[in-house]
């Protein structure tokens, strides 16, 4: 829903919230469901209710709970009953700076009374947090502090040992050093929120003293805008590509009439600073795991030399596939996506032609379009649309693009073999196949919250959830590791089976699209089906349960040799296999090699 996606009125959001919300639980689409807990220490009806509009149109169906007024601090250190039989996913606390308990409250404070205030206002906030995750163990969203509208000191406030800005800005760079140690806890960044805004349109003091609204009721979608962005990029709902036209998107002119000696790109002219400016913050985008691919109507020749200019900033290496053709661009999104193994909903395209965007808008509705009026606004809109919202870096996010790639040279050696075995062969595959590993758990969360389409169960796992998973010893947890001759791969495949007498019920089985088709699910199989004779179990039960983005392992169970015992209406199926009678499929994959 386009009312719903950055830029947005917010005051039209809140004033026709509730006929957005009927048009959009009407509208068909199967949603994933997520239990969130919203404590706040001030009011947050209104919150829960903007909050509700931006999951729903992010593919969340959320349920809430929702604590009574300021009373975050008692539900989560005292225990809450309702809190406790809720199991909340995700658990948001919206605090503000009203809710700062120790801010200095006389000019003479000293800086080590300072400094025993801010500890004690942290562990105030660690109390909330470490008592959630003994209790809940899901991801906690924290608000961080705002800016004060009014200083009774003007400038000293913001820097002197009695000032409250002063003060808050601390708070802000303790809470962030926390949020780095602590894997479970993410930070909704309102003290940027609220400069974006103005402090004068985001603190609306009549909204307090008559209703507890922490803020004004304009800026309240922002706020639930950028939590729903979190919570999104927790569940995997992030995008994965920027598709991007190349003439007046990466530098200013038209190569081919130009010449790429005349094109604006540079610190010679303010168009080519732009164009600059552009380019360095989209590579920002492909260092944090996002990959770039080119969308241009052009000569691959001329593409190339642009990308080669000795100002460009993006060189071809930093692109994952380069489609400089003649096509129209939806086809080339559509292709791209293929040879990705990704869906077109993965992808943002951005170029500064209208009509070029409208094209695209119309044949794939799900791609995202942004038109490029200016750099600068196309920045800031990338800036604020939560695409590609970090919640984590990890090694495999910084060689996503190399990963790829590498997949690029893999798809053109296939095209020299007539046998698809032999192929397979000639990648020289190994692969690395084991319980889950302390140093690993991080990125088995961020697969199980990313794969949509080679998942069984589309089960959604916190790094918290699968750290105590990975104690239990009633499960069987397998990840896999494949690496070729052309690079490391990664973790790319996870299995998680519970346990129960002499059957192994499959509860997760996932694998990264960017290794389809390489027998790597046989594998991981083989593996599975031997600790699990060892283990005395003599049934493996596999269950498939359907959503819009998983057909493609619909009968996945039945290529592995399972027998089909049941089918529902909707799709949704259980399979079992006996052990005993299993013989291992894979044959190209050297599994554990010494």
């Amino acid at each position: 829903m386009k009312e719903l996606v950055f830029p947005f009125n917010g005051n039209d959001i809140m004033r026709r919230r509730k006929k957005l919300r009927k048009q959009l639980v009407s509208d068909g689409n199967i949603r994933i469901k997520k239990k969130i807990a919203v404590l706040g220490g001030s009011t947050t009806d209104h919150i829960i209710s903007a909050l509700e509009l931006f999951l729903l149109n992010n593919g969340i169906e959320p349920e809430f709970y929702q604590s009574e007024f300021n009373k975050f601090y008692e539900d989560a250190v005292f225990g809450s009953e309702k809190l406790d039989s809720f199991r909340p996913d995700v658990i948001f606390i919206h605090t503000t700076s009203r809710n700062l308990k120790y801010i200095p409250d006389r000019p003479d404070i000293s800086e080590d009374e300072l400094k025993k205030r801010l500890d004690a206002e942290l562990s105030y906030f660690r109390n909330i947090w470490s008592a959630l995750e003994k209790k809940h163990s899901c991801p906690i969203i924290q608000n961080n502090f705002e800016l004060p509208l009014f200083r009774q000191t003007g400038n000293y406030d913001g820097w002197g040992l009695s000032g409250h800005s002063s003060y808050i800005s601390r708070m802000n760079l303790l809470f962030a050093y926390e949020a780095v140690r602590n894997n479970n806890l993410f930070i909704n960044d309102i003290n940027y929120l609220s400069a974006a805004a103005g402090l004068v349109t985001w603190h609306d003091p009549e909204a307090w003293y008559m209703y507890k609204y922490a803020m004004s009721t304009a800026v309240i979608p922002d706020l639930a805008y950028s939590v729903a962005s979190i919570i999104k990029a927790l569940f995997g709902r992030n995008k994965k590509v920027i598709a991007l036209d190349l003439d007046n998107t990466l530098w200013g002119g038209v190569i081919s009439e130009d010449g790429v000696g005349d094109i604006e790109l540079g610190t010679e002219t303010a168009v080519g600073m732009s164009f600059s400016e552009f380019q360095k913050f989209l590579k920002g985008y492909k260092d944090h795991g996002v990959l770039l691919t080119v969308c241009s109507k052009n000569d691959k020749e001329n593409a190339l030399a642009g990308l080669n200019h000795p100002d460009s900033i993006l060189s071809p290496e930093d692109f994952v596939l380069i489609k400089a053709n003649w096509e129209n661009k939806d086809k080339n999104i559509s292709d791209t996506a293929n040879e990705l193994g990704l869906l077109t909903d993965s992808f943002v395209f951005i170029d500064d032609n209208p009509a070029e965007c409208a094209i695209v808008e119309e044949q794939l509705p799900e791609t995202t379009v942004l038109h490029l009026s200016s750099t600068a606004q196309t920045m800031y809109e990338l800036s604020r649309s939560g695409y590609f919202e970090v919640i984590s870096v990890s090694g495999e996010d910084i060689r996503r693009s190399e990963m790829y790639s590498a997949n690029a040279k893999r798809t053109a050696q296939q095209k020299s073999f007539t046998d698809y075995a032999d192929y397979l062969r000639s990648l020289d595959m190994k692969a690395i196949i084991g319980d889950f590993q302390p140093i690993l758990l991080s990125r088995i969360a961020q697969l199980t919250n990313k794969s949509n389409q080679f998942n069984l169960t589309t089960k959604r796992y916190s790094e918290a959830e699968i750290k105590a998973l990975s104690c239990s010893p009633g499960y069987i947890r397998l990840c896999g590791r494949l690496i070729d001759k052309f690079g490391d791969n990664g973790i790319v495949s996870v299995v998680i089976g519970r346990i129960e007498q002499d059957v192994l019920h499959i509860d997760l089985w996932l694998m990264s699209c960017r290794v389809l088709k390489r027998d790597m699910e046989f594998a991981m199989l083989d593996e599975l089906v031997r600790i699990c004779c060892e283990k005395g179990i003599r049934k493996i039960m596999g269950y498939y349960y359907r959503t819009p983005k998983n057909n493609m392992v619909a009968e996945l169970y039945g290529r592995f040799g399972f027998a089909r015992i049941s089918v529902s209406e909707n799709g949704d199926s259980v399979w079992v296999l006996d052990t005993k009678d299993y013989e291992d499929q894979n044959n190209v994959i050297k599994v554990n090699p010494d």
